[in-house]
């Protein structure tokens, strides 16, 4: 082999290796992730209710940092939860204005999966899938939370 293709060889596996280290290094956060995707337009991206979204109907955005603060110091996880959930509609809560995330992500039109199909060659639950990711949002509304 010549000595220009052997650097140019040594050249490409360095550029390819250092751009899997550069990645490997990088933290994958799920649940800001989807709260980037879903919820950000309208709570902005630090949780306090100014997105993009924000004042464009007659709801006033909540500001998603001060969950604890309103709930004696403690997050309400579980509510959180059911908010973003959203499939039980509680009658005598009034009519539902934000997303019901959990039909969407379980929705056929916009199949939970689908984004990540190839990452799974085995048989899964998409009820348990929904759930997962469910809680990885609410866990990232909980780190928002104003200290």
């Amino acid at each position: 082999m010549k000595p220009t293709r052997i650097a140019a060889a040594l050249l490409g596996a360095a550029v390819i290796g250092g751009t899997g280290i550069g990645y490997a290094a990088e933290k994958f956060d799920f649940g800001k992730r989807l709260y980037d995707g879903h919820c950000a337009v309208c709570h902005g991206k630090q949780g306090k209710g100014d997105g993009p979204y924000a004042g464009l109907g007659d709801t006033r955005i909540s500001d998603l940092t001060t969950l604890s603060k309103r709930n004696n110091g403690v997050f309400p996880f579980q509510r959180t939860y059911d908010i973003i959930d959203g499939r039980e509609a509680v009658k005598a809560h009034g009519p539902r204005d934000m997303p019901i995330w959990g039909a969407h992500l379980l929705s056929t039109e916009h199949t939970a999966m689908e984004p990540y199909a190839g990452y799974f060659d085995i048989p899964y639950d998409s009820e348990a899938f929904v759930r997962s990711r469910i809680l990885a949002l609410t866990e990232y509304v909980q780190r928002l939370q104003a200290k």
